[in-house]
């Protein structure tokens, strides 16, 4: 449009608009809210008239500044700076910023209200808190005093606990506003609690407002999870929170939909990270408003602030995913004894097979066990059979195909009834080589990795990718390689050439299935990845066992019963026919346990030959890893307890480039090594304490963290899960 024909009658219509629009104007700025307070220094302003001291915990998440700091509280902040919120302040000006009595500049930094006060014990000038980022108290004492006392044992600072315990802020979710608290349920029926010897007298004792502590071997089959659902439902009905910890988001959503089939909805709330942060943190809301009083999640829900928690239950303890990797690396089951101790409420831990720790329980008569008796863990149990070292050298087939022949029986018969589960230790096609002769590894020239083919390709190392065509066997001078660990596509490729009109479906760190259906078919598994079938399946085939029992590790046997006790109770009872083969040396203990289903018999003589080695959980331990120079100068500056035995430093295994590093492990290329301190019972919080205190004398000089790179890293670990 021309200026011209723009002109004509414009003057008189902006005339009258202005006022209409000035109107609009001030009409919007009458109802618009009072902006908040931005960060900044508040020179000159007014402080509170009451509790003007403010104390805060900074999210500085290093040991050496892990304890309070006064600020003071300005007047205009005064009603939203309640303990419990977030806070922002300034943090690392000295004392000689000072102006008109405040302290100001430093940088601005993430906090919590812990308490407000009327003075400060600290002498010099205070700075002001900057902005209160939220008027919702998501810090309560009593999730302070956990965290507080999770960080004392894993020798970490509170900071660090926080940001595992409160999940980050969502606006949106915040200004939303939970539901109004349902009253509390009936108290269900028994149901499959019946099963077990104690299970009736466990459920009323929650329904009642008593505070039983029992380790629960379950039966195999799918009943678990509504078993969770009634033991939940019988502490709500007393009036009770209660709070369950499972391993995966996939028993997470089986525990879930349990508790929606017992309790009906708006019960209880699921707190996984596959939710998002804005509805995990709209569940965590509810949950801390009271608006909820039953949990179920993953290993973040161990903190979940359940208002009057009356039960904590953890399945399967002895899972990997229940131990955090981000420090202070606490675990699941260990948080939870925690709680259960201080807020004096019941304690199950429950799971298919039974680990160490939970026999410990039994045995110092803190816990009660809560299994079945023989005859219906019979009639719930799949037949287990083996094979052996003996059977294979007999059987033409197993040293032809590698699978026995009482193997591919088992198949075949169980594909005539319904779907059929093969685990695999190991994903991928054939991760490992050997020597056919003598059955040596086959090393990488190079650099000594160990070496593979990828889906039937070309020989490679797996640490260092370059290519091996003219492989010989330094053992023996033998050209021949044989398949040392046949991973999973590998397996079900020769299972699908031997069973052609059959579907093979596969689960694992690609694809993991929930469940399948329970028409015949192969699925062919990693552990820990098997989906459920529809009606259990109708056999099972446990592959090379001693790739799991020869681990160099001091729980090997304990893991590997439990992954395949993980398996086998998704098979069939043995009356309806369900067949397990365990491809494994059958005089070895964990096996015997398996054939007898006795997970609790094999825990018990593990905990009695750990008891006289002096290994945890027994005794407590601490591994310190690093540089050679930097473990030995903090061995020479840490005040061990006099009880306490040093083991080490020994030489880690170096750390492939290109391979992801784990927490506690030395850079790609660099050699650490790693001292292992053990103390008696009774001793672990003063090892924590003295551990705790070295390290941040150490941090303070250096002005590093604990995971901080170069060659002065050193990594403190309480508990740690692999000790070899």
């Amino acid at each position: 449009m021309s200026s011209e024909n723009g002109q004509g009658g414009g003057d008189a219509a902006g005339e009258a608009a202005a006022p209409e629009q000035l109107a609009l104007i001030r009409e919007s700025v009458r109802k618009a809210k009072v902006p908040r307070a931005k960060p900044r220094t508040w020179r000159g302003a007014a402080l509170a008239g009451e509790l003007p001291i403010a104390r805060v915990l900074v999210d500085k998440g290093v040991l050496h500044l892990d304890r309070y700091f006064d600020y003071a509280v300005p007047a205009e902040l005064d009603a939203d700076a309640q303990p419990g919120v977030r806070v922002r302040v300034r943090f690392g000006a000295g004392r000689g910023r000072v102006r008109e009595g405040r302290r100001e500049g430093g940088g601005l930094i993430d906090g919590f209200l812990v308490e407000r006060l009327a003075e400060s014990d600290y002498s010099g000038p205070l700075a002001a808190l900057a902005q209160v980022v939220s008027p919702e108290p998501v810090l309560s004492p009593e999730l302070l005093g956990l965290a507080r006392a999770v960080a004392d044992r894993y020798a970490g600072s509170l900071a660090d606990v926080l940001q595992l315990a409160v999940p980050p802020r969502s606006a949106r979710a915040e200004q939303r506003p939970s539901p109004a608290p349902l009253p509390p349920p009936e108290v269900p029926a028994v149901g499959s609690w019946a099963r077990y010897e104690h299970g009736d007298a466990f459920l009323r004792a929650l329904a009642s407002g008593a505070s039983p502590r029992a380790v629960w071997n379950a039966l195999p089959g799918p009943e678990w999870s509504e078993e969770v659902a009634r033991a939940v439902a019988a502490t709500l009905a007393s009036g009770r929170g209660a709070l369950v910890v499972v391993p995966d988001g996939r028993a997470a959503a089986r525990v879930d939909a349990a508790l929606t089939g017992v309790l009906g909805e708006g019960r209880h709330a699921l707190l996984t990270a596959d939710a998002g942060p804005e509805k995990r943190y709209r569940e965590w809301l509810a949950v801390r408003r009271g608006a909820v009083r039953a949990v179920v999640g993953t290993r973040a829900a161990m903190f979940a602030p359940v208002r009057d928690l009356g039960l904590v239950a953890v399945w399967d303890d002895g899972d990997d995913s229940h131990s955090e990797p981000h420090a202070p690396q606490p675990h699941a089951r260990d948080v939870l004894l925690l709680r259960a101790a201080h807020d004096k409420c019941a304690f199950l831990l429950g799971g298919w097979s039974c680990t160490v720790e939970g026999a410990q329980l039994v045995e110092s008569g803190w816990a009660r066990p809560l299994v079945a008796a023989r005859e219906q863990v019979r009639r719930a149990a799949p037949l287990v059979r083996t094979v052996g070292d003996q059977d294979l050298a007999r059987d033409e087939a197993a040293r032809a195909a590698r699978l026995p022949t009482l193997a591919w029986q088992a198949v075949r018969e169980g594909l005539r009834r319904g779907p059929v589960l093969v685990q695999v230790p190991r994903r991928g096609y054939v991760p490992r080589m050997a020597c056919a002769a003598c059955r040596a590894p086959a090393r990488c020239r190079h650099c000594s990795g160990p070496l593979e083919t990828r889906d039937g390709g070309a020989l490679a190392c797996g640490w260092c990718g370059r290519e091996e065509t003219a492989w010989h066997c330094p053992e023996c001078g033998g050209f021949r390689l044989r398949a040392q660990v046949v991973g999973a596509r590998r397996t079900a490729e020769e299972l699908g050439r031997a069973f052609p009109a059959v579907p093979v479906r596969t689960s694992g760190r690609e694809q993991v299935l929930d469940t399948v259906p329970g028409t015949p078919a192969l699925v062919v598994s990693t552990p820990g990845a098997e989906p459920v079938a529809e009606g259990g399946y109708a056999a099972g085939l446990l592959l090379d066992g001693w790739a799991m029992l020869s681990r160099p590790d001091l729980r090997a046997g304990e893991d590997a019963l439990r992954r395949w006790i993980a398996a086998a109770s998704l098979v069939r009872p043995q009356e309806d026919g369900g067949t397990v083969v365990v491809v494994a040396e059958p005089t070895l203990r964990p096996v015997q346990a398996l054939v007898r289903w006795d997970p609790v018999g094999h825990a018990v003589r593990e905990l009695a030959e750990r008891a006289e080695l002096g290994f945890p959980p027994v005794s407590r331990m601490a591994a310190v890893a690093g540089p050679q120079e930097a473990v030995l100068a903090f061995l020479g500056t840490v005040e061990l307890p006099a009880e306490a035995e040093v083991l080490g430093p020994v030489p880690l295994p170096v750390t492939p480039a290109g391979r992801t590093r784990r927490p506690g492990t030395p850079p790609p290329g660099e050699l650490w090594e790693r001292a292992l301190i053990r103390v008696p019972p009774g001793k672990g919080a003063t090892l924590a304490s003295a551990l705790k205190a070295a390290q941040a004398a150490r941090m303070a000089r250096s002005g590093s963290g604990n995971g901080g790179g170069g060659g002065s890293a050193v990594w403190v670990r309480i508990d740690p899960p692999d000790i070899g």
